[in-house]
């Protein structure tokens, strides 16, 4: 039986890194407003490939889940892993779950009809199963859209980012780095495969429980997140000047790249999106992690959008149903009237970031570091 106490030393933080994560999260909340004046059409939002972040996010994950444990094996057991992932991961979960039911009675309307039908009892139950990330059937949507976490739609990358950390923990950290590459690149042939042959002719989707989500889901996961692994272990990174200005210039260029190849042509915006999460994702991290920090005033900036950036992922999808539901139901059309309100919605998510930060994730983290990792 393990002795291990799973307290480890902490190590210091690629806070570009952190920065980005920040750059890419404010970017999915402002994708996600422009996605509500487009009645559902992939072809034409204004941040057309926002959605990509969340791929992004796999690709970090990866890159810090290696550089945090790969050495630390030795020092931890599997199960320390599993307590230290949770303890970081799993109190936002449980408060985008709150904050989703909190607000779900609120978003009522044409958009959202299953929503009258719903009882405070179901919802109740929904919310709690909510907090353990549990998948939802679709007998289970309460909302209508189809999603395994109808109270907080984004929860489902966070399912599959705990199946990452598994295969992870289990598995792959034990591969050579030649099988790892190896996988790698099995795994970048299943994204092209989907994405330029599949029927979407992008990545879009992986929130619902059925097998043709289940694989996207699976298709958008599994290479960033051990490519991130991969690279990691690699160490080759880039290191220029400006680091953190240039990787949010070429995240922000991904995502407002519009869609290409209309729906004639499918495949080239597949290979786009192919192109961005295997080539230009991974040039991201390395210039990231390979650059410095030269001003005190960008290590503010990147150490705020690091600190909020889960947080603000993992809560703000509650309010853009409600945003959603205000457009649908007063019939707002993309103007000054509805990007204002949007522009009041990204302030009110990172106020929400920034509140369930201090008062709620760090306070609650501490507390189970200290009662099940023996930090002091």
């Amino acid at each position: 039986m393990s002795t291990s106490t799973g307290y480890i030393e902490p190590k210091s933080h690629y806070e570009i890194l952190d920065g980005l994560r920040g750059v890419a999260s404010v970017l999915v909340v402002t994708f996600h407003i422009f996605e509500t004046f487009t009645g559902g059409n992939r072809f034409i939002n204004k941040i057309n490939h926002g959605y990509l972040a969340v791929d992004f996010f796999f690709l970090l994950s990866g890159f810090v889940v290696a550089y945090a444990y790969d050495d630390r094996w030795g020092k931890m057991s599997q199960w320390d892993f599993y307590k230290r992932r949770l303890i970081r991961l799993q109190p936002m979960v449980v408060m985008g779950s709150v904050v989703g039911a909190a607000l779900f009675y609120f978003q009522a309307g044409s958009v959202f009809p299953n929503i009258h039908q719903t009882t405070v009892l179901t919802t109740l139950f929904v919310m709690f199963v909510g907090c353990t990330l549990i998948p939802l059937p679709l007998s289970m949507d309460i909302r209508g859209w189809q999603e395994m976490h109808p109270l907080n739609g984004p929860a489902w990358s966070l399912f599959f980012e705990y199946i990452a950390n598994i295969l992870y923990a289990s598995l792959i950290r034990k591969f050579p780095q030649w099988l790892l590459a190896l996988v790698v690149v099995i795994f970048a042939g299943m994204l092209i495969n989907y994405s330029v042959f599949g029927p979407q002719g992008d990545v879009i989707g992986g929130w619902s429980l059925n097998a043709e989500q289940l694989n996207v889901g699976f298709t958008r996961l599994l290479y960033p997140f051990f490519a991130g692994v991969l690279l990691m272990r690699v160490g080759k990174l880039i290191h220029i000047k400006n680091a953190f200005t240039i990787c949010s210039l070429l995240i922000l260029l991904v995502m407002l790249v519009p869609r290409l190849g209309g729906d004639k042509h499918l495949w080239m915006n597949g290979l786009y999106e192919s192109f961005a999460i295997i080539v230009i994702f991974p040039l991201i991290v390395a210039i990231g992690a390979g650059g410095n920090m030269t001003g005190q005033y960008t290590k503010k900036i990147c150490g705020f959008l690091g600190k909020i950036s889960y947080p603000m992922y993992i809560t703000h999808y509650p309010l853009i149903y409600l945003y959603t539901a205000w457009v649908v139901e007063k019939k707002v059309p993309l103007g000054v009237y509805g990007l204002t309100v949007g522009l009041l919605l990204i302030i009110t998510s990172i106020l929400l970031a920034y509140a369930c930060l201090k008062w709620y994730d760090e306070p609650v983290r501490k507390w189970l570091q200290k009662r099940y990792l023996q930090v002091k």
